[in-house]
């Protein structure tokens, strides 16, 4: 077990189907202990109960859009659970206007909105761990980007920009972190059927075309995706950092 003796924490857990999901099963399968976050008091009863799955895992919520609540929740997190070894930054949010009218027409509002949850909150996350001293030497953080930053796909819109400002982050992040040896990557899914998923217009058709032009011929499952940020994680990546590793089966490339 890769992860054995380590803490984890699953930043924006929303439900089984997520990708954040697959992750935090396969770090408990390889040994690791799991803490999560979620957004929003509301959802606390239903996380609960998702991750009562987990043996000894807990939940805390946390509101990305505010620097002072994510340090009140790292500082009861490093209080509860002491140090942690890795953080997997699960979040992005984009107005669904924004995301079902053509891309011209993306409000000022929706740019700033999708830009401060999906890619500045990794920003912000990555320093308030720093200034609270909540990471272990040899960390690694990790957050979850999508083929739409690099191509135009349609109904992607807004939040394609942001996964590229995201994947910029990525690399200027783990240059600033490098120094402590805390590394910082990102792993490029393939689509799957998430929550978020269903924002994106005509997102069946996607899993078709990837389907028939990936290489190996179908869609990547969570428990894949989440297997490979657990090598993110653990001691055998370390000398990965400021990397996009794509989880897709092989369709990025293709032409």
């Amino acid at each position: 077990m890769i992860l054995e003796g380590k803490t984890v924490l699953i930043m924006g857990i929303r439900n089984k189907w997520s990708i954040a999901w697959g992750a935090a099963l396969s770090a408990h399968k390889n040994g690791a202990k799991i803490i999560f976050t979620y957004a929003g008091s509301e959802n606390q009863e239903k996380i609960e109960d998702l991750i009562s799955e987990i043996p000894n895992s807990k939940a805390y919520e946390c509101d990305v859009s505010s620097d002072e609540k994510i340090k009140n929740a790292f500082q009861l997190i490093k209080k509860e659970n002491g140090k942690i070894d890795g953080i997997l930054h699960s979040i992005a949010h984009a107005n669904t206007e924004d995301l079902r009218n053509c891309f011209i027409n993306t409000s000022r509002e929706g740019f700033n909105h999708a830009g401060e949850i999906s890619s500045y909150s990794l920003i912000a996350i990555a320093r308030i761990a720093k200034e609270e001293e909540l990471l272990k030497e040899e960390a690694s953080i990790v957050t979850l980007t999508y083929y739409g930053s690099t191509k135009v796909l349609t109904g992607y819109n807004v939040m394609g920009v942001a996964k590229a400002s995201l994947e910029a982050s990525v690399r200027y992040l783990a240059d600033d972190l490098g120094e402590e040896q805390i590394r910082v990557n990102a792993v490029s899914a393939g689509p799957i059927k998430t929550l978020s998923a269903k924002g994106i217009k005509d997102f069946n058709k996607i899993l078709d075309i990837v389907e028939e032009k990936a290489p190996l011929k179908r869609n990547v499952t969570i428990s894949e995706v989440g297997d490979i940020i657990t090598f993110l994680f653990s001691p055998m990546s370390k000398a990965i950092t400021g990397q996009i590793v794509y989880a897709d089966n092989g369709y990025s490339i293709m032409g």
